[in-house]
């Protein structure tokens, strides 16, 4: 029989690590949930992109959300997310530790903005509301919409974004970089232009720059769905005829002050965009059209109709003959003036 001894040394050597382990966990623990202070229920914080450990201390102790910040840089390294803030804009909700702090900025889901680009906006137009609603620099995105690079690599043959860049309503970062927000717009584009519209554009005799910018004219001239393939045909009818468009809307894309009611002098500006002065297509969209009007510009209701003018209340009066024509023009004028009386008299009355 062997005889084990007992041997003091190696058990109070145990007791020790135990104890030192215990007390690390203890001072982690304590550390992870330490508190800091955080005096708001709901908060709203933003982190840059690029940021690390200390940035973020120093963002979350100006907005008085902690308290120490070394206390939290130790609590993230300990957690393991040293390198693993996401940017983007949060609301903290209730989280008063470390640890419901940081869970929070790691796991929860960034606020996002909602940015609708109306059918119809040109590119300034859409720059202008990502500043407003981002705070996305206007000059920025709109030198970002002439870059060659990013034409050619989104499959773009144009000198720019205008017309690619697709109407819809998007949610994006409130600091999302500009070339992410139209790459995003220009995915839906492609995502609208299917084989099939691209296999009609060649039955037509059309390239996808001519089918766009077609298309961008119609989305000028339409308020209302239904007409959008009849004003089609009267541009389809126009080109086959060989006859100038004379769309008003590629002259208020020329003009700096549009949009306005045309005056004639403005029919007479030089610019290749002007279709009183030049025939056939202009050179590219003058503004980013919808899939209603791209599918009005690939398939024109079938007609006979060479002009159109409005009405007046949002439609169109079709005709075939210049003399139609001028008859309803008069008549519009009529409606105009009669309008513009009505208006007159309000003003007096009040």
């Amino acid at each position: 029989m062997t005889l084990q001894y007992f041997n003091p040394g190696k058990r109070l050597v145990g007791v020790v690590l135990g104890i030192f382990l215990f007390s690390v966990l203890a001072f982690f623990l304590l550390i992870i949930n330490w508190p800091q202070g955080n005096p708001y229920t709901l908060v709203k914080v933003s982190i840059p992109k690029g940021s690390n450990i200390a940035d973020v201390s120093r963002i979350l102790n100006e907005k008085n959300i902690i308290t120490n910040k070394q206390i939290f840089r130790i609590a993230v390294w300990t957690l393991g997310h040293d390198k693993k803030f996401p940017a983007g804009s949060y609301t903290l909700n209730g989280a008063r530790s470390n640890y419901q702090i940081i869970d929070q900025l790691v796991h929860g889901a960034p606020n996002l903005k909602r940015v609708t680009v109306q059918e119809g906006w040109a590119l300034n137009a859409i720059a202008a509301e990502l500043e407003r609603v981002l705070g996305t620099d206007a000059e920025d995105f709109l030198e970002l919409c002439e870059n060659k690079s990013l034409l050619k690599k989104w499959n773009i043959n144009h000198v720019s974004f205008e017309g690619f860049l697709f109407p819809d309503t998007y949610y994006f970062l409130e600091d999302q970089h500009p070339e992410e927000i139209m790459e995003t717009m220009v995915k839906e584009y492609h995502n609208c232009m299917t084989d099939s519209l691209r296999n009609r554009a060649q039955e037509l005799g059309f390239n996808i720059n001519e089918v766009v910018t077609l298309a961008s004219i119609i989305e000028g001239e339409a308020l209302y769905n239904s007409e959008r393939p009849v004003i089609s045909a009267v541009y389809h009818n126009r080109l086959q005829k060989g006859m100038k468009l004379q769309a008003d809307p590629t002259i208020q894309y020329i003009i700096d002050d549009g949009p306005r009611r045309l005056l004639k002098k403005d029919l007479k500006i030089e610019s290749p965009y002007n279709t009183y002065l030049n025939k056939g297509l202009p050179p590219g969209p003058i503004n980013n059209p919808g899939k209603e009007s791209i599918l009005a510009a690939l398939y024109p209701l079938k007609n006979d109709f060479l002009y159109f003018v409005a009405r007046g209340d949002g439609y169109h009066a079709f005709t075939k003959t210049e003399g139609e024509h001028l008859k309803a023009k008069r008549k519009f004028q009529k409606v105009r003036r009669k309008v513009r009386k009505e208006e007159k008299m309000k003003k007096i009355n009040s």
